[in-house]
């Protein structure tokens, strides 16, 4: 499987995060989390349709019922080979976009075909993400403030010098009074935690490690990140309603599993994609300028282990003369 994909794929992906950006980008601070959603998937679905290879979205935007585009076992791309497996999270924080927040980033990822990690029946996870200094020393069934005490000792530092990443959710309040006890301190996100765990992994971005409970999907599309940064994470299954709690019993799911980063996606040939929305921490976002916008994207691959941040222009005058999709 692995000599079907012999080139890059992530140098074809940005120009898809580059697409949803750009169209989503017009919708920022507008107050329409559908809006801005439904302007990403048309154009992520428009140039995914385009790149050269056979892909099935695993992660996508639910089931075809549910979702016209993107859906759950979709079809895309326009060649035979290779054969990908393809997680999409067209705004990855559209509360965020829709009220003009940092941090909306659109993303893409890619691996083997089979190899991603499908959690229909459960659509929530506990998580805990560090960098490449970190790796391998977090343990998700270990108290925070012992996980806080290795990721510090790791990176050679104080606990107190260590910021975490939180959800801001109810849910959340207990783990919240535990990283204070324990001394560190804490930046909350209202949303986006693929951002958030790709900044705990991302030096220079001032986030050391992200914990809490965050979607699932969103956790498949994190794993693809953290692998092309060396980084780490654990997760654990959280059935959020009876009905969940129902098909655990039904369908024997292991809850009690601690999933690495080999269970979230079994390939060392991983590749990823995001373009800022908003600006942020991990990416500037759109700029327009006239009839011309900029973006800031990220560009990875496991194999190679390369990280490329790529500045790009945009002549939309010129996208329009031939793009399947109005850049308006």
């Amino acid at each position: 499987m692995s000599e079907s994909i012999d080139r890059n794929l992530a140098l074809e992906l940005v120009r898809v995060t580059e697409a949803a950006a750009l169209r989503a980008g017009r919708w920022m601070g507008r107050g329409d989390k559908i809006g801005a959603d439904q302007a990403a998937v048309d154009a992520m679905r428009s140039v995914l349709g385009t790149v050269p290879m056979d892909g099935v979205v695993v992660i996508g935007e639910g089931e075809k019922d549910e979702a016209p585009m993107l859906y759950i076992g979709e079809r895309l791309g326009s060649a035979e080979h290779p054969r990908v497996d393809i997680a999409v999270d067209p705004v990855d924080g559209t509360r965020l976009l829709a009220n003009g927040m940092p941090n909306s980033i659109a993303v893409l990822a890619v691996s083997e075909r089979g190899t991603m990690l499908a959690s229909p029946d459960i659509m929530y996870m506990d998580k805990i993400a560090v960098g490449a200094e970190a790796a391998g020393v977090i343990d998700i069934e270990a108290p925070v403030k012992d996980n806080l005490a290795r990721v510090a000792a790791a990176k050679g530092r104080a606990i107190g010098d260590l910021t975490v990443v939180i959800l801001d959710r109810p849910r959340h309040e207990g783990l919240i009074t535990e990283v204070r006890e324990a001394g560190a301190r804490i930046k909350m996100i209202t949303d986006g935690d693929v951002a958030g765990a790709v900044m705990a992994a991302n030096p220079g971005t001032g986030i050391d490690l992200m914990v809490g409970i965050g979607g699932a999907p969103e956790a498949v599309v994190a794993a693809c990140a953290l692998k092309c940064l060396g980084g780490d994470m654990q997760c654990k299954l959280w059935p959020r309603n009876d009905a969940e709690r129902a098909a655990v019993v039904e369908k024997r799911i292991d809850i009690d599993r601690v999933l690495r980063l080999d269970d979230l996606v079994a390939s060392d040939n991983v590749f990823f994609a995001a373009t800022g929305i908003t600006d942020g921490e991990l990416l500037r976002g759109v700029h327009y300028v006239g009839d011309g916008a900029t973006t800031q994207s990220l560009v990875m691959r496991s194999r190679s282990g390369t990280i490329r941040t790529v500045d790009a222009i945009h002549q939309l005058a010129k996208l329009r003369q031939y793009a399947a999709f109005p850049f308006d």
